[in-house]
């Protein structure tokens, strides 16, 4: 049935069944990925240094350098390269943690979230666009939604190992 949830049956072609919904959301998080990428290009910076401004904008406690070297999967030397190019093109600054006088925390520059929201706005437009087609409880709903699957997302992730599994030792 459409939209019912999975009985943990999969298809003939090894997948799990899906709604129309789920398939439409994985297909928003590939796009998700591209438009990352198309930030990158339109900011003139690598992929890399797009992925470190969204982290340090989206994050809800101030990141140092290790931690934002940990969010992105990189090692401690690449963070630091990483942060003193952001520093020296002038889209980071460095502050003094709140409550930690040893640490240093990572900040975005008012220029750095100009630029950044000048090459967002043509999609900003076009997703609010959409969002004001919808009815006032189709936009509940939809927000509804898209807050359960971003828990469920953010479950996957904290329950996600540190390290990947060694890779297996063939038998013989």
């Amino acid at each position: 049935m459409e939209g019912s949830p999975s009985t943990g049956e999969v298809t003939p072609a090894g997948r799990p069944p899906s709604s129309e919904a789920a398939r439409a959301l994985r297909e928003m998080l590939r796009v998700a990925g591209d438009t990352r990428a198309a930030l990158a290009r339109r900011l003139g910076i690598g992929a890399t240094d797009a992925a470190a401004i969204d982290h340090l904008i989206s994050s809800p406690e101030p990141l140092g350098p290790v931690e934002l070297g940990n969010r992105l999967g990189i090692r401690s030397a690449s963070a630091t390269t990483l942060v003193d190019r952001l520093v020296q093109a002038g889209h980071v600054a460095r502050a003094p943690h709140p409550h930690d006088r040893r640490r240093l925390t990572l900040q975005v520059t008012e220029h750095a979230v100009g630029e950044v929201l000048e090459a967002l706005r043509p999609m900003l437009v076009g997703v609010d666009r959409a969002v004001a087609r919808l009815t006032p409880e189709q936009a509940e709903a939809t927000a509804t939604f898209l807050r359960e699957v971003a828990e469920v997302m953010r479950e996957y992730v904290a329950t996600a190992p540190d390290e990947p599994p060694r890779a297996r030792t063939e038998r013989g």
